[in-house]
């Protein structure tokens, strides 16, 4: 179930599993709850203390009028695992937008980082991808999502409720309909669109900035990026233009492989068959990956 955390006077959804083990800190993506990380984490809790939460504006976590920023995320995790009374290094687990958090969490403070398991994680070099020219798979799309979630972050619930209508994903509707609902719910919140947009404006430079705070030095780190093929697969299957998606996925790829450069300790690997939410495509491999960090480390 989840709880409250007060973090600079504002409340923090966080969920815990486990009551033993190596500790795991699940970092999600932007736009994501941790609803969607069920499967593996009702496997892991078995073995590890499992930890989750809802950054601000997203689920039930409030928001202010601060800037959504990795530095301010780095802060908030500090105070929360003091908070939690979390006394050991901790396994951080990131995912897209999440990994970018946690790379830079654990720059600022690896001696609270045991591991570090990046699932196709934005990249510190994210820049480079807008050197791409790709007409037939970006066209207006930023101004046009832009301009849609500035109409949902302006609504209260009752209206957003009203208009929003999220699909789940294949993976998604295979959880339990209780998780179903709760991630339904989570999309249909005007604050999750405001903490977006704030995110999506300052990314950017965070990852500037993340990238002069150099290396996570012997940090063990695993990266796990998507299947390059599959996604080609899939994007051309719903008619998007091959060779962009080739250019796209081509550099995302070689981004994921540079992850390995993070640390003296790296491991980069990449999940067959899965697209950008491996733990819903590839939760196999997710959960190996951690227990090896949790029994051996790299």
């Amino acid at each position: 179930m989840s709880r409250f955390i007060t973090i600079n006077e504002r409340k923090i959804e966080v969920e815990q599993k486990g009551e033993s083990g190596v500790p795991i800190l699940i970092l999600p993506g932007m736009g994501c709850s941790f609803e969607e990380w069920f499967e593996v984490t009702e496997i892991l809790s078995k073995s590890n203390r499992i930890f989750m939460f809802h950054r601000p504006g997203s689920g039930e976590s409030a928001i202010g009028e601060e800037k959504r920023t990795t530095t301010a995320n780095a802060e908030e995790m500090k105070q929360l695992m003091d908070k939690l009374e979390i006394k050991i290094p901790v396994i951080l687990v990131g995912h897209s937008y999440g990994g970018l958090c946690a790379q830079h969490f654990s720059k600022l403070y690896p001696d609270r980082v045991k591991a570090i398991l990046l699932i196709d994680s934005t990249s510190e070099d994210l820049e480079r991808l807008d050197e791409l020219e790709l007409p037939g798979l970006m066209g207006n799309t930023s101004n046009n999502w832009r301009e849609l979630y500035q109409n949902y972050a302006s609504m209260t619930e009752e209206q957003a409720r009203k208009i929003i209508h999220p699909n789940l994903t294949e993976n998604q509707k295979k959880l339990p309909l209780h998780i179903q609902k709760r991630l339904i719910l989570f999309r249909q919140k005007p604050n999750l669109y405001k903490a977006m947009l704030s995110e999506f404006e300052h990314f950017k430079l965070d990852a500037k900035t993340i990238k002069n705070l150099g290396t996570v030095g012997n940090i063990p780190l695993v990266a796990i990026g998507r299947d390059k093929n599959h996604v080609i697969q899939q994007g051309v299957g719903r008619g998007l233009p091959e060779s962009e998606l080739l250019m796209l996925e081509s550099l995302w790829e070689q981004l994921i492989v540079e992850q390995g450069k993070l640390s003296n300790r790296s491991e980069v690997k990449f999940a067959k068959n899965s697209g950008h939410s491996i733990h819903l495509d590839r939760p196999d491999v997710v959960i190996s990956t951690l227990k090896e960090l949790s029994e051996e480390g790299i």
